[in-house]
């Protein structure tokens, strides 16, 4: 899958793109992630991607021109179709269902706000979609463009060294992770769950499962509605005790 970044920074990039998945993903060319500095397309010697907004008011607004030319431009650099994705406060939630449409797309072209913001045309006429990391405002499109690439990129066939995670991740299913547990058995007094030694996988599989129900419960109670479970699940989950099991 390509990626196409446009944005003021692209040194902001470096770090996350050059470890760890993603750097294996794009070594293996799985994910392309191609950053091209919206400067390039202003046309003054001053390079110029700003002015003041009309009416009055703080702070400055991103000009339509260089952008409208950048996301011209950087169509023509690949045969797939880009999705142009403004990122943006005021855009769709990342979430997964979002991360689940944007990876069965071939190619996305980001565009990375900064400022107080862009030009309402190129809102109302350039980007198919405007996507928000949640409900905080940040210095620019550059953090959540790296948020929904790292996202995405999981989702993607052969990026994750075990398919299966995806399938227990938290947020699957409606519901978050269950508990995770490593050596050793006992640390400063605090014992992992003894269900989780006894190498028996169904009781293993049944304790996660509830975990992942009384966790959901606890931390996030918005999920459980639209959650998939089972009658049964339901049932027992209104008996259960508020504190987690062991």
């Amino acid at each position: 899958m390509r990626f196409d970044v446009l944005t003021l920074f692209p040194g902001m990039f470096a770090g996350p793109l050059d470890e760890s998945i993603l750097k294996r993903a794009r070594d293996g060319g799985l994910v392309d992630v191609q950053l091209h500095d919206l400067r390039a397309w202003a046309t003054d010697r001053h390079r110029t991607v700003d002015d003041y907004p009309f009416g009055g008011g703080a702070g400055m607004v991103m000009k339509p021109e260089p952008l409208f030319a950048a996301v011209e431009a950087i169509r023509l650099l690949a045969p797939e179709p880009a999705t142009v994705v403004l990122l943006t406060p005021q855009g769709r939630p990342l979430g997964r269902a979002l991360v689940a449409e944007l990876a069965a797309l071939p190619r996305l072209l980001l565009v990375c706000g900064r400022y107080e913001g862009v030009d309402e045309r190129v809102r109302r006429h350039l980007a198919d979609l405007e996507v928000s990391a949640g409900d905080v405002v940040l210095s620019g499109g550059e953090l959540p463009a790296l948020l929904l690439i790292d996202a995405v990129a999981r989702r993607l066939p052969g990026v994750l060294g075990a398919a299966e995670s995806l399938a227990e991740e938290s947020f699957e299913g409606g519901l978050l992770e269950y508990p995770q547990y490593t050596r050793p058995a006992e640390f400063r007094g605090w014992r992992v769950p003894d269900v989780l030694l006894s190498g028996h996988h169904a009781e293993v599989a049944r304790w996660r499962r509830r975990q992942r129900l009384l966790r959901t419960r606890a931390r996030r109670p918005d999920l459980l509605a639209a959650s998939e479970l089972s009658a049964e699940e339901r049932a027992w989950l209104d008996a259960a005790p508020d504190e987690p099991l062991d």
